[in-house]
């Protein structure tokens, strides 16, 4: 059953993330988001791309975590398909991306939203980076979310592992919009016919040219981050804090 819908709308291409309870991130449901992206990527008829979720109040919860418990070898093949691969399909898309958010984003759920042009949430929307919690590390979000909100506020985020609003969110520069709950998608889809109204010829060179000025090294960095998170997956707090929430306990630290 697929976990991700795609259709076109309108020279809109919207792809839904259909997987409860929370849409929890696997290998399978990043290779249907991936594969989405890329097929709207090689439509020269879709002018410009949603990603949202079918689920009420939640966007996504991050990564299923049983990829990570024990040694599977999984870990590093979801890493390369969620910031290798995700990073290469976004920066060569050749159109504007927007994600609508209207409900909760956490973790892996960040990652996908972060990687957009653009974010609209609902005024209830919640965001985060809980992966401390588990004893694992946001590593991706090492880069680029000092670049975007400051290092100082940025630490302090990431090594809370707190949880903040939209309106936070918003203020910080982590979201391009909020609106009133329940009309999330509707703004998105409003945005995305006016980027689609604009000439698509010029889109597609001004979005690679605003990508490749924007990189900062990013991309680069991917294969470090990578390596970050996987010694951190595999260490012993990373082990107890997996087991500890899939079992529904208070971690045990050594």
């Amino acid at each position: 059953m697929s976990m991700v819908r795609y259709e076109v709308l309108e020279h809109v291409a919207e792809i839904t993330l259909d997987s409860a309870p929370v849409n929890a991130l696997s290998v399978e449901m990043l290779h249907e988001i991936l594969a989405a992206l890329r097929r709207a990527a090689a439509d020269d008829s879709v002018y410009a791309v949603i990603l949202a979720s079918a689920l009420p109040r939640r966007f996504c919860a991050g990564l299923d975590l049983g990829i990570l418990r024990g040694e599977t070898g999984l870990a590093r093949k979801f890493l390369e398909k969620l910031y290798v691969e995700l990073a290469d399909v976004q920066y060569n898309l050749g159109k504007p991306s927007i994600v609508a958010i209207d409900g909760a984003a956490r973790a892996g759920g960040m990652t996908l939203a972060i990687q957009s042009n653009v974010i609209i949430a609902g005024e209830s929307s919640t965001f985060g980076y809980p992966e401390i919690d588990i004893g694992l590390i946001p590593a991706i979000h090492f880069i680029h979310l000092p670049r975007i909100i400051g290092r100082h506020r940025a630490f302090e985020i990431l090594f809370s592992g707190r949880s903040f609003p939209a309106a936070e969110a918003a203020s910080l520069g982590l979201v391009s919009r909020v609106v009133a709950d329940g009309q999330v998608l509707a703004e998105a889809r409003a945005m995305a016919k006016m980027f689609a109204s604009k000439p698509p010829g010029a889109m597609k060179l001004g979005h690679a040219a605003y990508m490749r000025f924007n990189d900062l090294d990013y991309r680069r960095d991917i294969g470090h981050v990578v390596e970050s998170f996987c010694n951190a997956a595999a260490g012993a707090d990373a082990q107890e804090g997996i087991s500890a929430f899939i079992e529904k306990r208070a971690p045990r630290w050594r």
